[in-house]
Order: structure tokens, then C-alpha cells, then sequence
């Protein structure tokens, strides 16, 4: 007898339909599983023949073949436990038939419990998109699968319960929408950093436009202590935002019952050593790098020169598209990489080039080494360049209370919301994101503005993408002052921060 159950699959961050189709004949007791599945994937027979004999149904001791179709796509996980058991169980006649408007997915232990698997929350949107009006899912997994606002969620926790419920004998009952209680756990806040004004402007233009920053300059100024408070100006994301960064963390298995969506945008810190594969995303089985983890919030990179050149440079393609691309002989999968690079150096080996104390110890020849380790595509693609002086007594002194990061958040909000209704439903959400027609559309110059321009651009030797940079943080300039034209003002701190020098 032959029995299809409806049930989903991953490719990179999209879920996908796959049917598992049970064939039991007559012949002597088997068990296949074909339709291109990994390793994890075969090994679940063991695990469904178990899980079956525990929770009290005899294995048909037949040729069981089960096929995950399409053949076409690869099968990972231990997802597919569920639905397979659940069609040779029809195929044998043990329990009811379902339709092909429900689906199964859900890892198996020997005991017959149902586990939580990874990526339920895209495999979720994909069953609404393909109409599916109900989807069974471990238990643990079930918040999150309602995040879809689609279909009708049943949480299992394991095989005879489930059976009792294809029965009818005792019905689970639907797991509720899952929605934010508008509690989220405090920050670093801007109060905090003695001093350093003028970085601050420069990080809350940088987060009110997701513009790339670098911050330069001697050890102990506060780079990294500034950097990671900028989440706390960073503007709220909205519930598409929260979705598609949800969807990334869900496939990497990090999404928890209590937590199932992603609230806050996130910020990622790896440590220098990190492989190129690491950073970008890889494997034989393909995972999302750093940058998609970091996708819609802040990819943090201290002490930038350490890091290896090669690594580094991976990131320009993902700085300008967007989306990583991860190629491999099975095929290739894209990532989303919308990310705000946010980088900290030190302007030599020492540290102190250039500061007035006079304490560097490196020569001019060692310097450029150590600064040459930056390439210079990747600084192109990078909007402000800021240096950060050591912090004066004077500063560390004071007393008075620096202004709170939910002060500056006011403003970044303010000037999102200018650059959202601006955009409308391009699918641009920050001028960092403005495409070439866009930035010729939105950034119109005056003529001051443009003779401005010209100086700058002849004496700074600026490239056509350094030019767009330019333009797009004098626009988000202008937008935090409320402005509706690019002034000559608000041009010429954005070309500064295109002057700032790396010691």
C-alpha cells in the first residue's frame, strides 16, 4: 500500500515542500529511504522502528521504501522522523488517513518523544505560502511555527499522543499566536562613555542611516566600549524586520520557546581568528556566517587589522548586494547579509601614532604595513571614518550626566521614520540602502552644494562609490535636523568623515 504525508524542508533560509511518500510489499523485511537524504536522514529508520515498537505499534515486517520527493533537493536533518513514521503507520493501516492539508515535522527519540528540530519558523511561512492549514510540530518548536500567522499549529510532545489525536480520542488543542510582551532586558547605555562627542554624533548618523563606520584610533579611547552601546541607539525593527532575522537564527537552531522571534537587532562580535567559511557561511551541509547572523543589525569587528586579509575582503561583495551566496557541488544557497559594519582599529602596532603624547614607537614604514593590512575596497565601503582621541582628565572628571541613549534613539527613530515614508514600498528601509537611481532621485545638490563637491572631489581623489557614500550620509544628516534639502552644512561633515585619516 502506498500513503503520502505532506511535510516541509529547508533550502538555506526558506522552507520548501516535500511529500514523504510509504510503500510497503511484500518481500523480505527491509527498510529505504531514498530521495537524495543525508546521513542523519537514513539513520532516522532506527529511530522511527524504535519509537514505533515503544509506543506500542508492530513494524510492519515487510519492505518498507520511503520516498522524500522531490528527489531533486537535498534532505537534512532529523526533521523527516515524524512524517515517516506517521506514513508507514497509514501505509500499514494503524492509524488514519490525513490529508494534503496537513503536515509533519518533528525529530524522534527511541521512546517515542518528539524533539525539537531547527528552521521550524521558515518552514512555517513556506506551509502558509503553500497553502497547508495545519502543521503538527514538536512541542518546544510550537511558539515559534505561529509566528507564521497562517497555519493552524498542533504541539506534540509525542507518537501516542499524536496517534490519540488522528483518532480523535483525545484532540490536541491548537497552540496560540505567540506575541511580544514588550519586555526586552536593558543595554550598555551612551551615559556611560565620559567624553567623546564627537563619535557620538558620528555613531548616531551612522545608525540613523545604517551607514558602515570605522572607529580609529589609541588603545584605552573607548572604541570598543562605544560600539558596543550602539545597539542601544539602533531603531526598533519592524515585524518583517523581526521575521526575516528570526528565520536566519531559527535555522541555526537558536530560537527558544520562551523567546521564539528576534526582537532587538542583533550584534555580532567574532573574534579575529574566525575562518573565511565562518564568517561568510559554509559547509558540507551550508550554515549562515557571521554576516547573516548579523543580518539587519551590527557586525562588530574589533582590532580590524588582525583579522586576515582574505577573510575580510569576502565581506565586499555581501557590503554591496546584501545576500551571500554559498556555492557548493550540491548546489548553492543564498543567505541575506543586510548588515551595518562597524569596525575598530588601533592606527599602528603600538597603537599611539599620532597621539600628542609622542609615545609611538613605530616607524613610518610599519605603520603603513600595519594600516595596508585594511584593503582599500574595503575601506571604500566603508561611509565614516572617525578618530578617537584618548579621553582627557578633564572629561573623566566630570560629573555631569552624559545624554542617555534613549535620547539619541528619539532622533535616530525620527529620522528612520522620514527615510521609511520616503522610500514608501521600494523595499529601501535607510539611505545606506538607496540604490544609484534613488541616490541621484533623493540627494539633489544646490549649486553651493555641488561647487563644495567638486573641491572636495578633485582634492581627495574620490572614487564614483566614495561620491554615492558621501551623498547618502549628508542625506541621513539631513534628516536627523529635519531637513527636507541637503545643506551646505550637512555636506561638509559628511565629506569629513570621508577625510578622517587612519593615523
Amino acid at each position: 500500500m502506498i500513503c503520502s504525508v505532506r511535510t516541509l524542508g529547508l533550502s538555506g533560509v526558506s522552507g520548501c515542500g516535500v511529500t514523504c511518500e510509504c510503500f510497503i510489499a511484500r518481500g523480505l523485511p527491509g527498510f529505504e529511504i531514498v530521495g537524495l537524504p543525508d546521513a542523519a536522514v537514513k539513520e532516522s529508520r532506527e529511530r522511527v522502528r524504535a519509537a514505533a515498537k515503544s509506543s506500542g505499534f508492530n513494524f510492519p515486517a515487510s519492505r518498507v521504501t520511503v520516498n522524500l520527493a522531490p528527489a531533486s533537493i537535498k534532505k537534512t536533518g532529523t526533521l523527516y522522523d515524524l512524517p515517516i513514521l506517521v506514513g508507514v503507520l497509514m501505509a500499514a493501516g494503524l492509524v488514519p488517513q490525513t490529508d494534503d492539508t496537513e503536515a509533519f515535522l518533528g525529530e524522534l527519540s527511541l521512546e517515542g518523544k518528539v524533539r525539537p528540530v531547527s528552521g521550524i519558523l521558515p518552514m512555517a511561512l513556506a506551509a502558509k505560502e503553500l497553502g497547508i492549514q495545519t502543521i503538527y510540530v514538536p512541542v518546544e518548536n510550537a511558539a515559534e511555527a505561529t509566528l507564521a500567522r497562517g497555519p493552524r499549529v498542533i504541539p506534540v510532545e509525542s507518537v501516542k499522543q499524536l496517534v490519540a489525536h488522528l483518532f480523535g480520542q483525545a484532540p490536541i488543542s491548537p497552540e496560540p499566536e505567540w506575541s511580544p510582551d514588550g519586555t526586552v532586558s536593558g543595554l550598555p547605555d551612551f551615559s556611560d562613555v565620559k567624553g567623546q562627542e564627537n563619535v557620538k554624533r558620528a555613531m548616531e548618523i551612522a545608525a540613523a542611516g545604517g551607514h558602515n563606520i570605522l572607529l580609529v584610533g589609541p588603545p584605552g579611547s573607548g572604541k570598543s566600549m562605544l560600539s558596543k552601546r550602539l545597539p542601544s541607539i539602533l531603531p526598533d525593527m519592524t515585524w518583517q524586520e523581526s521575521l526575516e532575522v528570526s528565520k536566519v537564527y531559527s535555522v541555526m537552531g537558536l530560537l527558544t520557546r520562551k523567546e521564539p522571534l528576534v526582537q532587538r537587532r542583533p550584534f555580532r562580535s567574532p573574534h579575529h581568528t574566525i575562518s573565511s567559511a565562518g564568517l561568510s557561511g559554509g559547509g558540507s551541509n551550508p550554515k549562515p556566517g557571521e554576516i547573516s547572523m548579523a543580518h539587519k543589525g551590527v557586525l562588530f569587528l574589533d582590532e580590524l587589522p588582525e583579522f586576515r586579509k582574505d577573510t575580510l575582503d569576502i565581506m565586499r561583495q555581501p557590503l554591496e548586494d546584501g545576500t551571500v551566496t554559498i556555492s557548493r557541488a550540491s548546489g548553492a544557497v543564498t543567505y541575506p547579509a543586510e548588515f551595518m559594519l562597524v569596525c575598530a582599529m588601533n592606527p599602528c602596532k603600538c597603537g599611539w601614532h599620532g597621539d600628542p603624547s609622542g609615545r609611538c614607537t613605530c616607524s613610518d614604514v610599519a605603520v603603513e604595513h600595519y594600516q595596508s593590512r585594511v584593503s582599500g575596497p574595503l575601506l571604500d565601503r566603508i561611509d565614516i571614518i572617525v578618530d578617537v582621541p584618548s579621553v582627557k582628565f578633564e572629561d573623566l572628571q566630570n560629573r555631569a550626566p552624559a545624554e542617555s541613549s534613549s535620547e539619541v534613539r528619539q532622533r535616530v527613530n525620527a529620522a528612520r521614520i522620514i527615510q521609511r515614508q520616503r522610500f514608501g514600498e521600494t523595499g529601501t528601509l535607510s539611505n545606506a540602502r538607496m540604490s544609484p537611481a534613488q541616490t541621484q532621485k533623493h540627494c539633489v545638490l544646490d549649486d553651493a552644494c555641488s561647487k563644495l563637491m567638486k573641491g572636495a572631489f578633485d582634492a581627495m581623489g574620490l572614487t564614483a562609490r566614495s561620491y554615492d557614500r558621501i551623498l547618502r550620509v549628508a542625506r541621513t544628516i539631513a534628516d536627523l535636523d529635519n531637513s527636507p534639502e541637503i545643506m551646505p552644512h550637512h555636506l561638509a561633515e559628511a565629506i569629513q568623515y570621508r577625510t578622517a585619516k587612519l593615523g
